[in-house]
């Protein structure tokens, strides 16, 4: 900071890359009622999550570069050698403890404002799921004895109370409902009006990878409320589809939601993606993960590779999007920014996600080296309103909606 409080090399009449409006945010028959006040606190949230991104992030990096690491290297003779320790060095810094702090205080008044909302309603929002479900029950298959695996249940995710499988009564949706409505606080927009970007941003990188790929029956594995399908869906409405996550009250949601937007080819299923025996060897075309890789356990994210290979027809697609791996390419303190959720999002698989071989894991499950794709996705959003992803200039570290895909042809 200079010392008339501008940020060093910016105009003071810089305009603000701000998100859009709350107002902004498509709603549907699913969606819950949000009073002014309530607004208020997601405009909030989301103008803090950009400035932390755009105007304190930039400090972070210039006090490891100019005081940190300097300090490191006097000390020790060399520069640190992992992330951990440069993550480790970051934690004695007054600008990461500011980053840091008020990140994580946006994230859990994120939480506690969309849950806020949705629990005051709650017997209402349950109500209308009810009613816009009414003639499609065969669309939703829910099991009540599935055994929830301990990986799940000892983590509030990103500091979700309750994560995404916990119910306050028989037929709640009020989880489902908060990460529906509030996601936008947590993006800034990014993810656009129904924060569907990410689906949006698959679709579109296969018709430019795949034009010919014609599925019939597309599986996504860990879908939540189905926000990142159903755009794949509206792109394939011959297709059969099928949603799957361990989460009754995401699954009740997502298909009234789904209803509520014009969309009648999912179906969702409640089951855990490392047991898909109800389905029989290369049955889908498609299978998908959209940013679920890092909530997994590392049994699980084995078994969920080795399901997807014996669920894929000859000729089908294996997808998995997620936040870019750590490899040589990537500098260490960008690797130390990348882990903060691991430590402060209540997000424990992440950091050792982002380490391993994702491809060697692919091969493991079945597939051929030859077989293994690579490549990357921006979200695709409507740009008269909301920002594009691929044209901001900053760099959030696990926040921005930028994304790589890996995955196989069989």
């Amino acid at each position: 900071m200079t010392h008339s409080g501008h940020v060093a090399n910016e105009s003071p009449t810089e305009a603000y890359d701000g998100p859009p409006d709350y107002r902004q945010v498509g709603r549907h028959a699913m969606f819950p009622q949000t009073s002014h006040d309530e607004m208020a606190r997601l405009n909030f949230l989301a103008q803090m999550n950009r400035h932390l991104a755009t105007r304190v992030m930039p400090h972070v990096r210039a006090a490891w570069e100019r005081r940190v690491l300097p300090g490191l290297i006097r000390r020790d003779g060399k520069p640190p050698a992992s992330r951990h320790g440069v993550r480790e060095a970051l934690l004695q810094d007054r600008a990461f403890q500011i980053w840091s702090s008020l990140r994580r205080l946006t994230m859990e008044q994120r939480q506690e404002a969309g849950r806020w909302t949705a629990i005051r309603q709650a017997e209402a929002l349950a109500a209308q799921a009810r009613a816009l479900t009414l003639g499609a029950e065969d669309r939703l298959s829910l099991d009540p004895h599935l055994a929830i695996p301990r990986y799940v249940t000892a983590v509030d995710h990103h500091c979700m109370p309750g994560s995404y499988h916990s119910e306050l009564f028989p037929g709640d949706v009020s989880n489902a409902a908060s990460y529906d409505h509030a996601i936008f606080a947590t993006t800034g927009g990014l993810l656009g009006r129904f924060s569907d970007g990410g689906g949006q941003a698959v679709v579109a990188w296969l018709q430019r990878q795949h034009a010919d790929f014609r599925p019939r029956r597309i599986l996504e594995i860990g879908a939540t409320l189905g926000h990142s399908l159903l755009p794949i869906a509206k792109a394939f409405p011959d297709a059969d589809i099928v949603a799957v996550d361990l989460g009754a009250p995401m699954l009740r949601y997502g298909l009234a939601r789904a209803r509520a937007l014009g969309v009648d080819n999912v179906r969702f299923i409640q089951a855990d993606g490392s047991d898909l025996s109800m389905f029989p060897d290369q049955s889908f075309d498609w299978v998908q993960t959209t940013m679920f890789l890092h909530e997994l356990s590392s049994p699980a994210l084995k078994e969920i590779f080795a399901e997807s290979y014996r669920l894929l027809a000859p000729g089908g697609l294996v997808l998995h999007v997620e936040q870019p791996q750590y490899d040589d390419d990537m500098p260490l303190f960008e690797q130390a920014m990348r882990d903060w959720d691991a430590f402060y999002n209540n997000e424990p698989f992440w950091s050792r996600l982002h380490e391993i071989d994702l491809g060697g894991m692919l091969c493991e499950a079945g597939f051929r080296p030859d077989q293994i794709i690579h490549g990357a996705v921006t979200a695709v959003v409507d740009k008269s309103v909301f920002p594009d992803a691929a044209d901001q200039g900053h760099e959030d570290f696990g926040r921005k909606a930028a994304w790589q895909v890996i995955g196989a042809r069989k």
